[in-house]
């Protein structure tokens, strides 16, 4: 493993990492004075091209955007041996991610893991609200605490170009817990039309998961996780405060934000 350091000399190369995150991680380290370079996701599952990719990078920020971790134990392998400090994009509601997360854990690279649960899923409600007002889904009770982007993005990059985060892993949550129905009516409000929400079934809404494609381990751990958070919600954390100096942003002004979307 080499021990590369991330300075004005240096790149980050993000890859597979949600857009979102990709774009206010790239705004936030340029305006640091550190040189960001993106992949397709289409690297992580060729060893080769990813080796070639990481030769100046000081650090990587990762995302796994597959549903299953069958191809990632090549990724892992090829990051700890070519990159100083990894910084792993997670979750707490994908089994996949899981492991990946050991799969780092064994490998011996510097890595700091966050787990988020991003602002931006709400986008998959929005062609439903803007075309009937509607959103049909399970577990409109559950508490799940999601994180704006930009504050994902702040704390990534503190891992990224600090010390002291090596094997620190970090649950990152907004400042309060709204459910999945109130996030679609502080949407409705925000973008200035009624929109309800619609419950179905746990079975429902798994066929209209696997309509996508995903396979059913991962359908089944989604709505696990959902279903655990009607009676448990996630817990507010002061992570992104702690490491950013600002309390992290609310839903409903990511809602205000991009209203527009769901117009």
């Amino acid at each position: 493993m080499t021990e590369k350091r991330v300075d004005d000399t240096s790149s980050v190369l993000a890859v597979g990492v949600p857009g979102a995150v990709e774009q206010h991680v790239g705004l936030q380290l340029a305006a640091a004075g550190v040189r960001v370079r993106t992949l397709t996701r289409r690297a992580l599952l060729d060893p080769a091209s990813l080796e070639a990719a990481v030769q100046e990078a000081g650090a990587v920020l990762l995302g796994w955007p597959f549903p299953t971790a069958d191809e990632a134990a090549d990724a892992v392998g090829v990051l700890a041996r070519e990159v100083g400090r990894v910084v792993f994009l997670s979750s707490t509601a994908v089994r996949a991610e899981g492991e990946v997360e050991a799969l780092l854990a064994g490998s011996g690279v510097r890595h700091t893991v966050l787990r988020a649960h991003g602002f931006t899923a709400a986008l998959q409600w929005a062609q439903e609200i803007r075309s009937g007002g509607a959103v049909q889904g399970y577990g409109g009770a559950a508490g799940l605490n999601p994180v704006d982007e930009r504050d994902i993005a702040a704390v990534a990059v503190r891992a990224l170009t600090e010390d002291g985060h090596d094997g620190a892993h970090y649950l990152l949550t907004g400042p309060e817990c709204p459910t999945q129905a109130e996030q679609v009516d502080i949407i409705g409000e925000a973008a200035g039309r009624p929109v309800k929400w619609q419950e179905i079934p746990r079975e429902a809404a798994r066929r209209r998961m696997s309509a996508t494609g995903r396979p059913g381990v991962a359908v089944d751990s989604a709505l696990d996780f959902i279903h655990a958070r009607i009676t448990t919600p996630n817990p507010a954390t002061t992570t992104v405060q702690d490491l950013t100096g600002h309390p992290p942003r609310n839903f409903r002004t990511w809602a205000t934000d991009h209203a527009a979307l769901f117009r």
